[in-house]
């Protein structure tokens, strides 16, 4: 088990539950905007956000976003120390950064200084991107071990002015590559690990890499915090995190929809239905299972567990629970009436 940190008052680690994490893409100094795009993700089920802080005005307006929200704000710094220092100072919850690439280790001292004194974690990022000089020339390419000796630097720089309050990540958007090092870390220190595939891409390609790649760590015991990457609207980040962690069975945030992969049998148009009711259902936080099944011969029987369900045939379909048909109904008003009953459970 990790050791366990304290994100503004989020646990991470030491058995606390896995936590969905998700990044704002407004100008964080645009205060309004960003405190607006967060309340959106905390909607969708995120628990912790993270902004960028690439100038002393963004660092700045942490302040001014820590009151218009009520989820802990993570601050990602790069290269300016005086930005993490800013950051902690405004009220950031937590900083992001490379220890290796701000400087000396007086700046490092200056950062660790800043978050002790306000019990701010620090996060360890590393990237496979954005990997030392001299760690790609001993190894020749970006690996699993270049990515974890990187972390281990940073960390032991960190426990040199005797901080161990670390979450640590060694993201990169190799998948195999990413789970290795992953491993390899885990292996190798208590700290609470962050899990991310950095760079997956859109959501068609890149929930299939997340999923694996954190999904497959997760299965397997590793990592204490997500962070779904896509190249879409952060809030399909939540969503997608949400997703990988209930297909763990780690948590259930919400509905699990359940539907067949149709074939012959099939007696209706279900693929429609199917992508409609998991629109709507998205928000809802009523943990069940709900299934939309192909035929009325099958359905019922194969879904007997679900909670609430459909089965389609010949222009109209039936309405089931736990394997108990309910009743018929015309196959254009299967949703409403399935959502009808959603309500009443």
């Amino acid at each position: 088990m990790t050791k366990q940190i304290t994100v503004g008052g989020v646990a991470l680690g030491g058995g606390a539950p896995v936590t969905i994490q998700s990044m704002c893409n407004t100008k964080t100094e645009d205060a309004a905007a960003t405190a607006a795009q967060i309340r959106a993700l905390e909607d969708a089920g995120c628990e912790i956000v993270r902004v960028t802080v690439p100038t002393m005005e963004a660092a700045r307006a942490i302040s001014a976003i820590k009151e218009r929200i009520s989820i802990p704000l993570v601050a990602d710094i790069h290269f300016d120390h005086r930005l993490a220092v800013e950051a902690a100072v405004r009220g950031a919850d937590k900083i992001r950064i490379n220890p290796g690439n701000i400087g000396g280790e007086e700046n490092v001292k200056a950062v660790v200084d800043a978050c002790r004194a306000r019990r701010i974690p620090i996060r360890v990022g590393v990237n496979g991107g954005s990997l030392e000089k001299a760690l790609l020339a001993k190894y020749g390419k970006v690996t699993p071990e270049a990515l974890v000796e990187s972390a281990m630097g940073h960390i032991r720089l960190l426990e040199k002015f005797d901080f161990t309050d670390i979450c640590v990540s060694v993201k990169s958007s190799d998948v195999p590559l990413n789970m290795a090092a992953y491993r390899l870390l885990h292996e190798r220190v208590d700290y609470p690990l962050h899990l991310g595939v950095t760079e997956a891409g859109t959501p068609s390609m890149g929930l299939i890499k997340s999923a694996i790649g954190i999904g497959g760590l997760l299965c397997e015991g590793i990592g204490d915090t997500v962070r779904v990457s896509l190249t879409a609207d952060p809030v399909e980040e939540v969503y997608a995190a949400r997703r990988i962690l209930q297909a763990c069975g780690i948590r259930r945030s919400g509905v699990n929809l359940v539907s067949c992969p149709t074939c012959g049998r099939t007696g209706y148009n279900m693929i429609p239905i199917a992508e409609e009711l998991e629109k709507r259902l998205a928000g809802c936080s009523k943990k069940i299972t709900v299934a939309v099944m192909g035929c009325v011969v099958n359905g019922p029987g194969e879904a007997s567990a679900a909670d609430i369900g459909i089965a389609g045939g010949e222009g109209e379909g039936l309405i089931f629970r736990k394997g108990k048909v309910l009743y018929k109904v015309p196959q254009e008003k299967l949703v409403d009436a399935l959502l009808k009953e959603i309500e009443k459970l």
